[in-house]
């Protein structure tokens, strides 16, 4: 390809709205452009990116002995009304209705579709496993869009689904997908961390999920220094440590004035963070729910709400007027004499704390020595805790760290959730109907795009792995009216072009510099600078990564790159 026949619209300055450096970069190097918040375009180079992304997931699917299909985006709303998701996916599903009023979704997801794709000819033990996918648009009307193309409200993704007849066949296709996942990023040179994931919308068991490390990623992980554990924070288990020591002692009410939060009570108390337990108080549809955790911890929302069993839309921080109307009061909130049968959720660790100390339901009032059992109760005792940086690793006698990443690939058991809910059901070996356990896996192939420049950039611009990029080779024509470097860049150009590489030439009719600045923020790997020494077959050669410039013979270089590309 030629520069001078190519739409590239490149950028001098950082957009004022774009908010991490892949974002900032991706718009710069015209790569995307943005339509309205969270709907993005891929300009030609961005699209070849996007391209290489997919061939590479396409290869590794393929070989794990999966078939491609493609299903629509437009899903009938009676699918998801089976599974029960039509209502409780929430309300980043885009709805809507065609001209004779049926109502539709645009897919944020295809479990439902695919099912029901193959439910009524898949009869028999004999069809099974089955293994599917498709690479195509997804939507989700993000509540707050952001990051470019990592939280989009159209993304492209590459969904997979496995058919099985039972655990031990499901086991099998999650761990062949694991396996292909690993390839797929490990092609993609991809610094990443597979670690437990919740669930969520998706339903089943078992889920992991593959973070691309980054500062600016959205998501937060926990891993160990010494065991192979690691999980999101939302799905981490929390063990620390609790002072059980002690008898219960008598309860008793003190005159706290103004004395509201954590820091403030253990101040006027004089008593350390560990003998303190606060209440927080949500509301669903009106009701409050009341989570009970350490004074020195924060709740974790996910699993607060996954031990309820509601969504996130579902649930809201509690106003003044839910809280007074369980009979306690904003900023003095306890779990003791609550007045009606109102949901509580006790962290496990305050069972086993004695003589704690709790908000007392009433205006300047918290209460000491309260202890678990005798003095109030729990609807549900799980771990409510989100996980902190230095906590225990559950595995080993190691310490969790903590880092943030981007969420690129995840697998999911889903067992039987949907093949029951549809009605998907095969004959085994001895004529007995049986329910077919499914495998769900997918790869953001648009947010991969953001996730590698993440990885890969420095202050001039990006810095593509040569596998994903969009060109292998750019050559830059220092001038464009010498006959010489004219002649030599169109004879590297055919070379390569012929040997199989992608290549771009930069033949504009502009400065030097301004052609330098472009190579470096287009970030193409292999750059060849024709210039003075063209009449005697020498040119300039670097790598983006590197940027030390060399004057080497073009038969070298020839056979070098040819080396790199068997290699």
């Amino acid at each position: 390809m030629r520069l001078s026949q190519m739409y590239l619209p490149t950028l001098r300055e950082d957009p004022k709205d774009a908010d991490i450096e892949s974002h900032k970069l991706l718009l710069r190097a015209g790569m995307i452009r943005m339509n309205v918040s969270g709907i993005y375009t891929f300009l030609p180079l961005g699209f070849r990116v996007l391209k290489k992304i997919e061939k590479i997931t396409r290869e590794e699917m393929d070989r794990a002995g999966y078939q491609e299909t493609l299903l629509s985006a437009i899903q009938p709303k009676e699918l998801w009304e089976k599974s029960g998701r039509w209502d409780t996916f929430g309300p980043e599903m885009f709805k809507l209705k065609d001209r004779n009023d049926r109502e539709f979704c645009l897919g944020p997801t295809h479990e439902e579709y695919f099912t029901d794709l193959i439910k009524d000819e898949v009869k028999s033990y004999k069809q099974l496993p089955v293994h599917l996918y498709q690479i195509q648009t997804k939507y989700r009307d993000e509540k707050r869009p952001r990051f470019g193309v990592i939280r989009a409200r159209e993304f492209i993704m590459k969904d997979g689904y496995s058919f099985d007849k039972d655990v031990a066949g499901m086991d099998e296709s999650y761990k062949v997908m694991w396996e292909a996942y690993e390839k797929i990023f490990d092609r993609m040179n991809i610094d990443y961390k597979i670690v437990e994931g919740d669930s969520g919308a998706m339903g089943g068991s078992d889920s992991h999920e593959f973070i691309a490390i980054a500062e600016s990623g959205e998501g937060v992980i926990a891993y160990s220094d010494s065991s192979d554990y690691a999980a999101t924070d939302e799905k981490a288990k929390v063990v620390i440590e609790i002072d059980e020591s002690g008898d219960p002692l008598e309860i008793e009410e003190i005159h706290t004035p103004d004395v509201k939060s954590i820091e403030e009570v253990g101040d006027f108390l004089g008593e350390g963070r560990e003998k303190l337990v606060k209440t927080l108080v949500y509301e669903i549809d009106g009701e409050p729910v009341f989570a009970v955790i350490p004074g020195n911890r924060e709740l974790n929302e996910t699993k607060f709400f996954n031990a309820l069993g509601v969504s996130d839309f579902e649930i809201e921080i509690a106003s003044d007027e839910t809280i007074k109307k369980a009979g306690s009061e904003p900023g003095f909130i306890g779990p003791v004499g609550l007045e009606g049968d109102y949901k509580v959720l006790v962290d496990e660790r305050v069972t086993r704390m004695k003589n704690i100390i709790v908000g007392a339901n009433k205006k300047d009032y918290h209460i000491k020595n309260v202890n678990y059992g005798r003095d109030f109760e729990a609807t549900v005792i799980d771990d409510l805790l989100l996980v902190e940086e230095g906590d225990k690793d559950p595995l080993s006698d190691g310490k969790l760290h903590l880092d943030r990443g981007i969420e690129v690939g995840n697998i999911f058991k889903l067992g039987t959730k949907y093949s029951k809910s549809l009605e998907f059901s095969y004959l085994d070996e001895n004529g007995k109907a049986q329910d077919v356990y499914m495998g769900s896996y997918g790869v953001g192939i648009s947010r991969l795009v953001a996730a590698i420049v993440e990885q890969n950039h420095d202050e001039d611009g990006i810095i593509w792995p040569i596998s994903v990029a969009p060109f292998e080779i750019i050559i830059t024509l220092i001038k464009e009216n010498d006959k010489d470097q004219v002649k030599l860049s169109e004879e590297l150009y055919e070379y390569f072009t012929e040997e199989g590489f992608d290549v771009l030439m930069d033949d504009r009719k502009e400065r030097p510099g301004v052609k330098f600045k472009d190579r470096d923020l287009i970030g193409i790997p292999y750059r060849i600078t024709v210039g003075k020494r063209a009449s005697e077959a020498i040119v300039e050669f670097s790598n983006r990564s590197e940027k030390i410039n060399e004057e080497i013979d073009i038969n070298e270089l020839k056979s070098r790159l040819l080396s790199d590309k068997n290699k």
